[in-house]
This record gives structure tokens, C-alpha cells and sequence, in this order.
């Protein structure tokens, strides 16, 4: 099935980890995407400590889209694509049982990835969980999930100006 967890409330990444580390737990194999995210958090550290956990995402931190330029958003691409490969070949493989599409709201939305890939991988949800994450889902991606769970912001730290901190926020 498809899980989308969306809205403009912090925990989506950590609800879909929780569903990853669950998994885990019961002898299944996970592969854990991230799209649009390049830097380190706490989160990574504890799921590399799991063998049934393969993670995929860049190496390098493009920052945020709004201070991209042209070349970066190119590169960005290739990698996403390769990620999406990677999840499809193993898919197709039978070589996990839960995908985890961290953050994959954005490239769809901004255009940073072969859609056609993301559609071939979501096809595989009648053998394989598959979870997406991130604001503003793109129609399609509303209407194929199973689970559909907004988290709705009512009251963040950050609003009064606190900082993200480490080990809380990231």
C-alpha cells in the first residue's frame, strides 16, 4: 500500500522512520530515500545502526531551492533519478519489502525528477509499502495513497524564533 504523510506540521520524516524502524523490527528489509536533503541528522545516525535499513540520498547538501542555481537544480536531478533507479531495480528485485520516499513531495512539484520513474516505482505498492512524505503532494500522489495523514502545525518553537535544535529538530 501507499502511505502520504503530508500537511505543514513537524513529524513526517519521523512518523515514516518510525514505520521504517517497525519494519525493521519484524525481519523486513528497508529502503530509506531522501529527496532535497544532503546533510546529516540524528535520525540517519540510529537507522545506519540497522542492517535491514539501506539508505539512499546525496551526498553532497544543495541548500534550499530558492538559492539554487541552474547547475545545481541539473545535478540535483541526476541524483534523484539514480535514487529512484535504485529503489525500482530493487523493487523489482524483491530485495525489500518497505520504500520510503522521504521529502518526495518537492522534486515532483518543482520538476527535479523523471516522473515517469516515480510512477513506474509506485506501481509496485500491491506487492511492497511504500511511504511519501512532504507539503503540498501533488494530486496524483493524493489520490493513490492508502493512508493519507496530514500533520497540521498549531504550535512551533520556531515561531517565538527558536532556532532548529540538534537532536530535536534534526
Amino acid at each position: 500500500m501507499i502511505h502520504l504523510y503530508t500537511g505543514n506540521g513537524k513529524g513526517k520524516t519521523s512518523a515514516a522512520i518510525g514505520l521504517a524502524v517497525r519494519a525493521a523490527g519484524r525481519g523486513q528489509r528497508i529502503c530509506f530515500s531522501q529527496f532535497m536533503k544532503g546533510s546529516d541528522s540524528g535520525e540517519l545516525y540510529a537507522m545506519r545502526c540497522l542492517p535491514q535499513i539501506e539508505i539512499l540520498r546525496s551526498e553532497k547538501d544543495y541548500g534550499f531551492y530558492s538559492s539554487m542555481s541552474e547547475q545545481d537544480k541539473k545535478e540535483l536531478t541526476e541524483v534523484h533519478n539514480r535514487i529512484l533507479r535504485a529503489l525500482l531495480l530493487a523493487a523489482q528485485e524483491g530485495r525489500c519489502q518497505v520504500i520510503v520516499l522521504d521529502e518526495i513531495t518537492y522534486p515532483v512539484n518543482w520538476g527535479l525528477l523523471d516522473l515517469s520513474l516515480l510512477k513506474k516505482l509506485l506501481s509496485f505498492a500491491d506487492r511492497i509499502e511504500i511511504v511519501l512524505t512532504g507539503r503540498d503532494p501533488a494530486d496524483f500522489l493524493t489520490e493513490c495513497a492508502d493512508y493519507l495523514t496530514e500533520m497540521q502545525n498549531r504550535r512551533h518553537p520556531y515561531e517565538k524564533g527558536t532556532p532548529a535544535r540538534i537532536s530535536i529538530e534534526f
